[in-house]
């Protein structure tokens, strides 16, 4: 069993200290796919004058614009950074760098092709869907190091949610702000053809090797006991993968068979998404050369063991 972490104290639009060097205030834009809503980080000292970066200033909401404004008065923001590039993340991006003057904004490269979950549910649910009009002012790559005002951010490439997701690391504290690539309050969603499973695993293993102290993911409280939960985390996407074996086993050949049966404990309203993480288990075991797909690996198609 995965060993969730989903309760925790905060107010919206609250500036909350959660570290040393760290403040959090959290968007009210709760879902199923956002939890309480989006947290965005303030990295840095809280006194004025000093310089600060801000990852993740979330959604287009006027509301959680004056709520950062007011958690960096005082203070100069000498950069924004995006984790990726979906709705819940980066739209505020560009509004938020022009009331503070203009701050640059770093991420990842422009995604490819992609089909999120959210494409196939009301626009309701729409958080998990692309900002296509998002931009960066400065393209970062892994392992690239950005310094400020008493700290020192790392960027760590983490693809598999989206191919352009980047995670950053806090060398001071020996933690990481995972976006949406690990969640304490439940697992990523993983949407072909953007999310890609195999490079999911790969990513999830390098931040288990890093020993990280902490994980702020973008949803939900922090990660203290990261080992344990990050290896709980991997186990559950492999038992996932033996399970849609075992379906497959039992006769049956098409996802949307599969779904009621692995995900009946879940809220119907995630199925969509649950079927598009099937989807990425499957084109992995294709790739693999363990199933095979008829006519190739997408939602409709019909699956068999090899």
């Amino acid at each position: 069993m995965i060993p969730y972490v989903r309760q925790f104290d905060f107010t919206y639009g609250h500036r909350d200290q959660v570290s040393p060097m760290i403040q959090r205030v959290i968007a009210d834009n709760p879902g199923p796919f956002t939890f309480t809503g989006t947290g965005t980080y303030i990295v840095g000292r809280d006194m004025p004058g000093a310089g600060v970066a801000v990852i993740d200033p979330g959604p287009e909401d006027e509301a959680h614009l004056h709520a950062l404004l007011r958690a960096v008065k005082g203070r100069t923001v000498s950069h924004i950074l995006v984790t990726h590039t979906h709705r819940d993340h980066a739209p505020l991006a560009r509004p938020f760098a022009e009331a503070v003057g203009g701050a640059p904004i770093l991420a990842a490269r422009p995604h490819g092709p992609t089909v999120h979950a959210s494409d196939q549910m009301d626009a309701a649910a729409m958080d998990e869907d692309d900002d296509a009009d998002f931009k960066a002012d400065v393209i970062i790559t892994d392992g690239q190091r950005i310094e400020g005002d008493g700290w020192t951010i790392e960027a760590m490439a983490t693809p598999g949610h989206a191919s352009n997701h980047m995670a950053f690391v806090l060398r001071e504290e020996n933690a990481l702000f995972s976006g949406d690539h690990i969640m304490g309050w439940s697992t990523t969603v993983v949407a072909p053809p953007d999310g890609d499973m195999t490079a999911y695993m790969a990513s999830l293993d390098r931040v288990l090797a890093r020993g990280f102290s902490t994980i702020w993911p973008t949803h939900g409280p922090a990660i203290t006991q990261v080992a344990p939960f990050l290896k709980a985390y991997r186990h559950h996407r492999l038992e996932r993968e033996a399970q849609i074996m075992a379906r497959l086993a039992a006769g049956d050949e098409a996802i949307a068979e599969m779904v009621p049966a692995l995900y009946a404990a879940v809220d119907q309203r995630l199925w969509p998404a649950a079927s598009l993480s099937v989807l990425a288990h499957l084109i992995a075991l294709v790739d693999r050369g363990v199933v095979a797909a008829s006519p190739q690996p997408v939602l409709e198609a019909r699956y068999r063991i090899l």
